[in-house]
């Protein structure tokens, strides 16, 4: 079967298609795609993985087609920095218009 790994680094994205036995579970697919050897500054077992955007255990089964990802740390929560961009930039509509 054949699988996709995806990374994301801050100024690299790259994906790599993998071919498994059926049966493979997604660490299968992280170690075929050599990850490791590929980007030796990333931790590779300490980040988080997925299939298809959703968090997944690495004991996970894959199927033909699916789509692995690795999850780096987030450098800022989200809501956190909408809100500090919201506070900086004062709104245009007045609070009592029409």
């Amino acid at each position: 079967m054949r699988v996709a790994v995806a990374v994301a680094l801050a100024g690299l994205q790259e994906v790599v298609e993998v071919d498994l036995p059926e049966g493979a579970t997604l660490a299968d697919a992280l170690e075929a795609a050599r990850l490791a050897q590929r980007f030796p500054s990333l931790d590779v077992a300490s980040l988080e993985a997925g299939i298809w955007g959703r968090a997944r255990e690495r004991s996970a089964v894959l199927r033909e087609g699916d789509r692995v990802e690795l999850y780096r740390p987030l450098e800022a929560d989200p809501k956190d920095a909408r809100r500090t961009r919201a506070r900086l930039k004062p709104s245009t509509r007045a609070r009592n218009a029409p």
